[in-house]
């Protein structure tokens, strides 16, 4: 498959053993809950040059007594203790949608459920927890407070336990989606969606993270004034994105070229993974 043949959403690569690992959101099942929701799961795409992908191979697949039977989005894995952990979005009938923790020994998985339950807060409406560990090595998951429940969303955090099966102590705030000067300050919704860390050369410590300016999604970065998560967090005036893209991540090539990825157009059945090449400046990250 080339890239343009893959309608994917949220997509998220890896680097393993010199072959690149490409999850994502199923296009064509992440809204409606399927009749039959066996069909819910996960995908990999393989690939040695991030132009020529494998055909999908499920990681991950429903099981019968799974809780959750839609909205299966935004799966990232992050190798962690020599083992590859799955932060993946998920919505059961009568529960709040949230992020839930599972584990393989391989990026080809299969994965398997790993934290008892959604790590995040049970009465709250969340989504697309990503991992971070902090300058001392204590865990943390960063994922979204959504709008649909208190409108001005939020990016926000919790201390994980050293295994990642639950969490440590309460959440708290990064910051709101209304905060950047380029916010709509009139809208009716302030979103925040898939937020993902990167560490600069000099040692500055990004977040990307989505939302929407004049209804259009984009992609937005905020930067930690002390280089860690629980520093005070400033947004860029300027978006790395702003034409209908976004929920996307940075890593860099075996050739050593940083690459962005993100999904684009934000249109259901018509969204692909899109590699942009950026530059680390240091302070911040610039589009090439």
């Amino acid at each position: 498959m080339k890239t343009n043949d893959i309608v994917l959403r949220d997509p998220y690569v890896i680097l393993h053993e010199g072959k690149y690992y490409m999850y994502g959101t199923r296009s064509l099942l992440c809204w409606k809950k399927p009749q039959d929701i066996s069909t819910q799961g996960f995908d990999v795409y393989v690939s040695e040059d991030l132009e020529n992908w494998s055909d999908p191979i499920e990681v991950f697949k429903r099981p019968n007594d799974f809780w959750a039977d839609k909205n299966f989005w935004a799966p990232e894995v992050h190798l962690y203790k020599g083992e590859f952990y799955m932060f993946a979005t998920f919505i059961g009938e009568g529960k709040c949608r949230g992020t839930q923790i599972l584990k393989a020994t391989s990026p080809l998985g299969p994965f398997t459920v790993h934290s008892p339950k959604p790590i995040t807060p049970p009465d709250w409406e969340c989504l697309d927890g990503t991992l971070y560990i902090d300058k001392k090595g204590v865990p943390h998951m960063v994922f979204c407070h959504e709008w649909v429940q208190i409108k001005d969303g939020t990016v926000s955090a919790v201390q994980l336990s050293e295994d990642l099966k639950q969490p440590v102590g309460k959440p708290w705030d990064l910051f709101c989606a209304s905060q950047p000067k380029w916010a709509d300050k009139n809208a009716d919704r302030y979103v925040t969606d898939g937020p993902c860390f990167y560490r600069t050369k000099t040692g500055e410590l990004l977040l990307f993270w989505s939302s929407l300016k004049d209804n259009q999604y984009v992609q937005a970065v905020a930067k930690s004034s002390n280089g860690d998560i629980d520093g005070d967090w400033e947004n860029f005036d300027e978006l790395l994105y702003d034409t209908d893209g976004g929920h996307g991540m940075a890593f860099k090539s075996k050739e050593g070229q940083l690459y962005f990825t993100l999904h684009a157009p934000n249109i259901n059945y018509q969204e692909h993974p899109v590699f942009l090449k950026i530059e680390d400046m240091g302070d911040k990250i610039v589009r090439l």
